[in-house]
C-alpha cells in the first residue's frame, strides 16, 4: 500500500514550522455534559487562511525543487485549498492557478483572488475542475499540487494530529470532517501511530460523499457533486486514488453521514454555545454528536477544520432562517 507514515508527519511538521499556525485544542463544557465524555474542540478554524488546508499546501510547496517553484503551481479546489495554495506561494513569490467549478461560493472565490492567483472556472464539479488542471500541467508546465491524494499534502495534514495527541495524550476519539481524506488519513497516521487504540471517525454529509461511498464500495467510485451546507467536503476521491482511499480504509474506525438539517444545527451550536464562527464542513463533528451519530467512550476531539462561510448564510442558519431546499450561492 501506498502510504504516509508518522515519520513522514513529523518531518512535515519541521519543514513548516513559521509557516502555519499551532492551533487550540479546548474543553467545551455544553457539549462534554451532553456527551458524558470530556469533549475538546481542535480550533483549526482559526488557522492563518481559516482552515486547515494550509498544513498541506506549506508542506507541498517547501517540498518542491527550485525548478518546480519557478513554473509555479496549480490545483483543483473546492476552495480552501485553493485559498492555502495561493496563500503560501505567495509566501514564495510563486504563480499559483487554482481551478474550481461553479458550486464553490464567492466568499472563496473572493479569497483567492484578494491574495493574487489566478482562477479558472470550469463546470458543475471538482472531477471538471481537474480536467483544466490536467490540461495547464501539459500545456503550460505548472506543477499540479493536488488538495488531497498527495504525500506532501497528506503529512501536512496529519501535523494537526500530532497537534490533537500533545493537547490530548489520553485523547480516545478523534472525529474529523471527511472528503477527498487527506486530513483524515493524515491525522488518522498520526494519532494511530502515537495512540494505536485511539479510533478515528470520519464524518460527512449525505450529499456526494465520494470517499464514504468509496468505502462502502471497496473502491473509489465517482459520486455526483451536489450542493451542500459542507460545500469543501465536495467532490470525488479520483478513481485512479493513490494514497487516501487505501489509508481511510485501513486507518478510519468509521465513518457517519450527515443530513443538511443536522450540518446546519452544527454550525448553530458553534457560534450560541462555542462562540465560534465554522462552516458546514467544520461544524460536521458537533453535528455528529448532537445527532446522536457516534459512541463515544471517553475523551473526544472534535475537529473543527474552517471558518469560510459566507456570512450572510451563516446569519440565515444562526437566526433560525435557514431551511433546506433554498437556493445557495454556487
Amino acid at each position: 500500500m501506498t502510504s504516509v507514515t508518522l515519520k513522514d508527519i513529523q518531518a512535515a511538521r519541521g519543514r513548516i514550522a513559521g509557516k502555519i499556525a499551532p492551533t487550540p485544542t479546548l474543553l467545551s463544557p455544553s457539549l462534554s455534559q451532553r456527551a458524558g465524555v470530556p469533549i475538546y474542540l481542535k480550533l483549526e478554524s482559526r488557522q492563518t487562511t481559516g482552515a486547515f488546508k494550509l498544513r498541506g499546501a506549506s508542506n507541498a510547496i517547501a517540498s518542491l525543487a527550485p525548478e518546480e517553484k519557478a513554473r509555479g503551481v496549480v490545483a483543483a479546489s473546492t476552495g480552501n485549498h485553493g485559498r492555502a495554495l495561493s496563500y503560501a506561494a505567495r509566501l514564495e513569490g510563486m504563480r499559483a492557478v487554482i481551478c474550481m467549478s461553479k458550486l464553490v461560493p464567492e466568499n472563496k472565490l473572493a479569497e483567492i483572488r484578494r491574495l493574487g492567483a489566478e482562477i479558472r472556472i470550469v463546470g458543475s464539479s471538482q472531477d471538471d475542475a481537474q480536467v483544466e488542471v490536467d490540461r495547464l500541467v501539459a500545456e503550460d508546465g505548472l506543477v499540479m499540487v493536488p488538495p488531497f491524494d498527495h504525500a506532501a499534502v497528506i503529512a501536512g495534514q496529519g501535523t494537526l494530529g500530532l497537534e490533537i495527541v500533545e493537547a490530548m495524550p489520553d485523547v480516545a476519539t478523534v472525529l474529523v470532517p471527511l472528503s477527498g481524506g487527506g486530513l483524515a488519513a493524515g491525522v488518522a497516521a498520526a494519532v494511530k501511530g502515537l495512540k494505536p487504540g485511539a479510533e478515528i471517525i470520519g464524518v460527512s454529509m449525505h450529499r456526494g460523499a465520494a470517499m464514504k461511498a468509496s468505502l462502502d464500495a471497496g473502491k473509489p467510485v465517482p459520486v455526483e457533486e451536489l450542493p451542500t451546507l459542507a460545500d469543501s467536503l465536495g467532490g470525488g476521491i479520483g478513481i485512479d486514488n493513490r494514497f487516501t482511499f487505501a489509508m481511510c480504509r485501513d486507518l478510519l474506525d468509521d465513518a457517519v453521514l450527515l443530513s443538511e438539517e443536522e450540518i446546519a444545527a452544527g454550525i448553530a451550536h458553534a457560534y450560541a454555545e462555542e462562540r465560534e464562527i465554522v462552516e458546514g464542513a467544520g461544524a460536521v463533528g458537533i453535528a455528529a454528536l448532537l445527532a446522536g451519530k457516534v459512541r463515544l467512550a471517553g475523551p473526544t476531539v472534535l475537529i473543527l477544520s474552517g471558518r469560510n462561510i459566507d456570512m450572510k448564510l451563516h446569519r440565515e442558519i444562526v437566526c433560525g432562517a435557514w431551511r433546506d431546499g433554498k437556493e445557495r450561492a454556487a
